[in-house]
């Protein structure tokens, strides 16, 4: 059994709807309605535990996944779900090793997630046109432990993309057709170019650019996650719910 680290992140579970992710440092404390905890009073606890609140509330001391460890991050944009980041990780075709352009970079959502995924010989490009996005960004790369398999610009990618061959583009801006014929220019032969945009117009704008591009394997998609109260005897939808969020396009250079 392990035991928890300081730097660690944490889940602390109370129940089915309420649980945290936390980051264990000395000199924090963790707030909640069930009371607050001295987080350095958690280093050296077996994970699978049991901790107590203040109050005496008990939370269960658990492992985090990366995805939980994302929903932690401090935002300053709207960010992708994962029920995108999953399907873009798929449709882009990173993986191990591979060499990554990206822009926005917003909160870091995405970045951290390819980051994770082309580890330990792979690289993300990342392009932030805002300081202040960009110096949040970097400090959730560190927190997320992801920092060394990213090159983070401070750079508006309309100005052109600094990387040659590389495997994949992905791009998360308000007009990404202004970079699409750039995209092209610096992808590999059957790199894949990865869009995601929250509205039709934009989709139609992009399509134009992509066929003028000569790009081929054009797609477009939506990801719809239904989620369900996971009571026995109860099960139905839940009433509320996350349904669009953005449209993904994908195209390959020939």
């Amino acid at each position: 059994m392990s035991n928890v680290k300081e730097g660690d992140w944490v889940l602390l579970y109370y129940n089915e709807r309420k649980n945290y992710v936390v980051r264990v440092e000395k000199g924090k404390t963790f707030h909640s309605t069930h009371g607050s905890i001295d987080l350095s009073s958690l280093i050296g606890v077996p994970y699978g535990s049991y901790v107590e609140t203040n109050i005496g509330e008990k939370l269960l001391v658990t492992k985090t996944s990366f995805t939980e460890r994302l929903e932690g991050l401090q935002r300053t944009t709207q960010v992708i779900y994962p029920k995108d980041l999953g399907y873009i990780l798929l449709a882009s075709g990173v993986g191990p090793g591979s060499v990554v352009v990206e822009a926005g970079t917003g909160t870091g959502f995405l970045t951290a997630t390819l980051a994770w995924y082309v580890r330990p010989s792979g690289r993300v490009y990342t392009y932030e046109i805002r300081k202040d996005f960009y110096q949040q960004a970097l400090k959730n790369f560190e927190l997320l432990g992801v920092l060394p398999y990213i090159t983070a610009k401070n750079r508006d990618i309309r100005d052109g993309i600094e990387e040659e061959d590389v495997d994949a583009v992905l791009l998360d801006l308000p007009s990404p057709w202004e970079i699409i014929h750039e995209a092209y220019a610096k992808l590999t032969h059957g790199g894949s170019l990865t869009v995601f945009v929250p509205t039709l117009t934009q989709v139609e704008k992009t399509l134009r650019s992509l066929r003028s591009s000569d790009f081929k394997l054009i797609e477009v998609s939506e990801s719809i996650q239904r989620k369900y109260q996971a009571t026995p005897g109860e099960l139905r939808p839940l009433t509320l719910g996350v349904m669009h969020t953005g449209y993904i396009i994908r195209a390959r250079k020939p």
